[in-house]
């Protein structure tokens, strides 16, 4: 797995924006790190949506195989709001009594 580039937080404080671009021209990912530790990750919008993309098609492949072995139930809105309703208020009981 290849390493991602990183930033400090003092040398984007020093140089701004020019330091993301400057490592985006370079790497897809750059982390931003805090104390030798990363804290977040930027990208460049068009690596962004190919991640959103991925996730979506993933989405979509498991919600088809939910459907193929029976783990999606067929039913009217007004009943599907109605058992979401009655989990949410069976687990709210449940983290009160504990």
């Amino acid at each position: 797995m290849a390493v991602m580039r990183s930033i400090t937080a003092n040398n984007l404080q020093a140089e701004g924006i020019k330091a993301i671009e400057q490592a985006l021209l370079n790497h897809s990912e750059v982390a931003i790190s805090v104390d030798g530790s990363n804290r977040c990750v930027v990208m460049t919008p068009e690596r962004y949506q190919h991640l959103r993309e991925c996730e979506l098609d993933a989405a979509l492949a498991q919600s088809g195989i939910d459907i193929e072995v029976g783990r999606a139930a067929k039913e009217p809105v007004a009943v599907h709001l109605a058992r979401i309703d009655n989990l949410n208020r069976s687990a709210k009981k449940a983290s009160q009594v504990k």
